[in-house]
């Protein structure tokens, strides 16, 4: 029997990985698509950097954000994490018959701020209406253009002994999505779906020795740090207490059996810098409202090949795995 696709496949853990390495990358593979990062970077004279992300985020609105300030802060993130100043973007909208107009209007409108925000512009587009049943409401996609400004970035440059770094409290967007979604959303709780593009930028003018960014979406830190290390000869260590999780995430994720290492970011990012530059790292992070709570919450060690290991407060040690399963679907 044919296998069948699932929504594991869509969690961006080890199913979706299985998906991209089989299926997708050798049947269209070229240097650029073969790096897998969060976009590619075009060769030519002034470098650009290219990405595409679709969302089809349930419900369409949750506290903090929206499908359409998420789809410009997710596109916009997915450039600065690959070293790229963001510039233009595409938007396509797949909208289900029976989608009130003002919804639609709403949603754009939001887009409209975050893009600003963002500084970039919405430059193109296409909208398509399917019919009643088909579309679960509204999907959007958008891909972005960006110029590379710090070039070098990748899971190749880190070595052992660096620092790894958080912007800021983990779990906050799925968490806040699920409840949501369940009926069981708590006043205090919210996305944090922000652009980072300003916050990566300053790190990188800063720190430029960084090895590599990435935001810890679908599958949350724990696939995201594991996606760095697996199949090398690097590990990486965790400090549990290190890990800043606001109390009523934690909360949350024991009611609903989650793991906030897990739950998706959409407004965080992860970085990797020489130990020796964390502090200096940390100080422009916390700089900035998206990076007040920045802190450092491991190291890369040779001891664990391959492995993302996290050490809890009483001293003892567990694996860290990608993500198994669909733990959250549909969170964005």
């Amino acid at each position: 029997m044919d296998e069948l696709i699932t929504l594991d496949y869509g969690s961006g853990g080890k199913k979706t990985s299985r998906l991209i390495e089989e299926s997708i990358v050798p049947a269209l593979s070229n240097p650029m698509l073969s790096e897998l990062g969060d976009g590619a970077i075009l060769p030519g004279g002034e470098k650009l950097v290219f990405s595409t992300d679709s969302f089809v985020v349930s419900p369409l609105f949750f506290p903090g954000g929206d499908i359409g300030k998420l789809s410009v802060c997710g596109t916009v993130n997915d450039i600065a994490m690959c070293g790229g100043e963001p510039r233009f973007l595409s938007c396509a909208f797949i909208i289900e018959e029976g989608l009130p107009r003002e919804t639609l209007e709403r949603v754009i409108a939001s887009m409209a701020a975050a893009a600003k925000k963002a500084g970039v512009q919405i430059v193109t587009g296409d909208t398509k209406v399917v019919e009643k049943g088909r579309g679960d409401g509204l999907y959007i996609n958008t891909a972005g253009i960006g110029v590379l400004k710090y070039p070098g970035l990748s899971p190749k440059a880190i070595r052992e002994g660096d620092a790894v770094l958080v912007s800021g409290t983990v779990g906050d967007h799925g968490t806040t999505v699920m409840l949501e979604r369940s009926g069981m959303a708590q006043g205090e709780l919210r996305s944090d779906c922000a652009a980072l593009n300003g916050l990566a930028a300053a790190l990188l003018e800063a720190v430029p020795e960084t090895r590599v960014l990435r935001d810890p979406t679908r599958g949350g830190v724990a696939t995201t740090l594991n996606e760095f290390i697996e199949g090398t000869d690097l590990g990486i260590e965790l400090e549990e207490k290190s890990v800043p999780v606001r109390p009523a995430v934690q909360s949350a994720c024991e009611l609903l059996g989650l793991d906030p290492l897990y739950c998706a970011n959409e407004g965080k990012l992860l970085a990797v810098v020489p130990a020796e530059r964390a502090e200096e790292a940390l100080r422009v992070l916390r700089r900035f409202p998206e990076g007040e709570n920045a802190a450092r919450i491991g190291s890369v060690t040779a001891a664990y090949p391959g492995k993302l290991v996290i050490r809890t407060p009483l001293g003892g040690r567990r694996v860290l795995q990608k993500l198994t399963g669909a733990q959250l679907p549909r969170i964005c």
